[in-house]
């Protein structure tokens, strides 16, 4: 059974092990010519080009993900109603919240989605790093024994970036461990953070979805803290600048489209009055102009004759009679 099990994996990470090593060496190759092919520097920022590749091929599943996630935040009234309604019956419950997941094409677990995908690439680059530290000889994808033995002795910081905090009494490794579990424990937070704190509705901050979103925002960042201390260095750097990644990438999102009747979308309505405010004031200004000319034209036209009031014959008359009669 075990040995079945071990066929599965090896079938499942084979294909990631090419892919992941094939954008490692690419890079390795690019800043290996400008530090060299052993220095430390070269291997962080072949890691860090590698993060960038991976994110910015899951970009579709983030927007997707947004979507999923906004749609999540709007229909949260109408779950609430059905919990309301169908309160005693469970099952009815359940049945008709899939229902209304389903004609709003919304999919709760969608917030999950980049965790998960990332998850086997995670693991592709740590056997990867684990095996260029333990077994330098035995090749994974385009990891041949010379670039293993290179990426396994490479020193960043004065740590080598294959080394874990439990792997070494080395404070100098267990310093740059410490600093980037706490950096990655941080961001996941953060990021978690954001989201809830900018952009979800009132409604949305109460009932499962809410408790979905809290849970990921303590559980999350104790999970990686508690499991960072066996993750080498590397991929310590690897998950820290997903997380940046993500954080800025929400950050955007969030700022320039963000979901009705939160406090992002009220920040951005203010933005737009002041933007739309300046560029009125150039308009108001024009316009003042426009009407300081008006007045001075009329200032110069002359003055309408005044017509003389209008009198009965009896007046008239009476003017035209001599005095002294």
């Amino acid at each position: 059974m075990i040995d079945f099990f071990t066929t599965i994996g090896g079938f499942i990470m084979t294909p990631l092990y090419y892919v992941i090593s094939a954008v490692l060496v690419g890079w390795h190759n690019v800043f290996g010519d400008i530090f060299g092919p052993a220095s430390g520097v070269a291997w962080v920022l072949s890691i860090i080009g590698l993060t960038l590749v991976v994110r910015a091929a899951l970009i579709p599943l983030f927007v997707k993900q947004i979507k999923s996630s906004r749609n999540m935040q709007l229909i949260q009234p109408k779950v609430k109603e059905l919990q309301k309604k169908y309160g005693h019956d469970r099952e009815r419950l359940a049945q008709e919240t899939m229902k209304l997941y389903k004609d709003s094409g919304t999919n709760p677990f969608a917030s999950c989605l980049p965790i998960l995908l990332q998850m086997p690439i995670f693991l592709a680059l740590f056997r990867l790093l684990d095996q260029a530290a333990r077994n330098p000889d035995e090749q994974r994808g385009l990891m041949t024994p010379t670039l293993n033995e290179q990426l396994g002795d490479a020193v960043f910081l004065g740590a080598k970036i294959s080394d874990t905090f439990l792997s070494t009494d080395d404070w100098n490794v267990r310093l740059l461990a410490a600093v980037l579990v706490i950096a990655m424990t941080a961001t996941t937070f953060l990021t978690q953070r954001q989201l809830m704190s900018k952009n979800m509705p009132a409604d949305a901050l109460t009932g499962p979805y809410a408790q979905q979103q809290k849970l990921l925002l303590y559980v999350l960042p104790v999970v990686f803290a508690v499991g960072g201390i066996a993750f080498p260095i590397g991929v310590l750097f690897y998950w820290t600048t997903s997380n940046l990644w993500t954080m800025g990438q929400q950050f955007y999102v969030i700022r320039n489209n963000p979901a009705p009747g939160t406090p992002a979308f009220a920040a951005k309505e203010e933005r737009d009055k002041a933007k739309a405010q300046r560029k009125g004031l150039v308009t108001d200004a024009q316009a003042s102009q426009d009407t300081l000319s008006t007045s001075t034209e009329v200032e110069e036209r002359p003055a309408p004759r005044v017509q003389p009031k209008r009198q009965t014959k009896a007046q008239r008359q009476a003017k035209k009679k001599p005095k002294g009669h």
